[in-house]
């Protein structure tokens, strides 16, 4: 049984749902998502909440019940307040910087790496090794911040590349001279 498609989400002060043929479109102050529901599943707003129902108690259609509503969860909060993913670069000479709306990356490569945002995302660099990849839609946040990651990701024994903020990165011990002479 779902119990994420039971719980209601809660509609913040400003935030406005519409259904219309299978579309739910949610407006707020940082912009509009439009979220396609599946078969079997609707939506009612009442007094400032909106739950999700679905027809029947078919296993396609519990499962489809909670990715409705996460996805619906997810446009809320993204129209609302937005989302947010930070990146730190280690290295010695690895730095980024922006040119335009695209970020360049000198991650110690032949070349310089530009990647280009996905539609609705901003880049942004407070300094040259922090990037900060902020936008309205939850999943194209988190696919243009694994595009910069996998530009260049840590190693195990210096910790140098790419990595997110609260990315831990396991370190490995170097290999050491042999202790006797043969």
């Amino acid at each position: 049984m779902s119990r994420i498609g039971l719980k209601p989400v809660v509609l913040p002060a400003g935030v406005t749902v519409e259904n219309k043929d299978g579309v739910v479109t949610v407006k707020g102050a940082k912009g509009e998502l439009s979220v396609a529901l599946p078969a079997n599943v609707s939506v009612e707003v009442e007094d400032g909440t909106l739950h999700v129902r679905r027809a029947s108690e078919e296993q396609h259609n519990i499962m489809m019940h909670g990715t409705a509503r996460a996805n619906i969860a997810n446009a809320v909060k993204g129209v609302s307040e937005g989302f947010k993913k930070e990146l730190e670069i280690n290295g010695i000479g690895y730095h980024a910087a922006i040119k335009g709306t695209n970020l360049v990356l000198t991650v110690g490569y032949s070349h310089d790496v530009v990647i280009e945002p996905l539609p609705g995302v901003k880049i942004s660099c407070p300094d040259e090794t922090h990037i900060v990849v902020e936008g309205v839609d939850r999943q194209k946040v988190g696919q243009t911040a694994a595009l910069i990651h996998d530009v260049r990701r840590p190693e195990p024994y210096k910790g140098k590349g790419i990595k997110y903020k609260d990315e831990v990165i396991i370190r490995k011990e170097g290999k050491r001279a042999s202790g006797g002479k043969k």
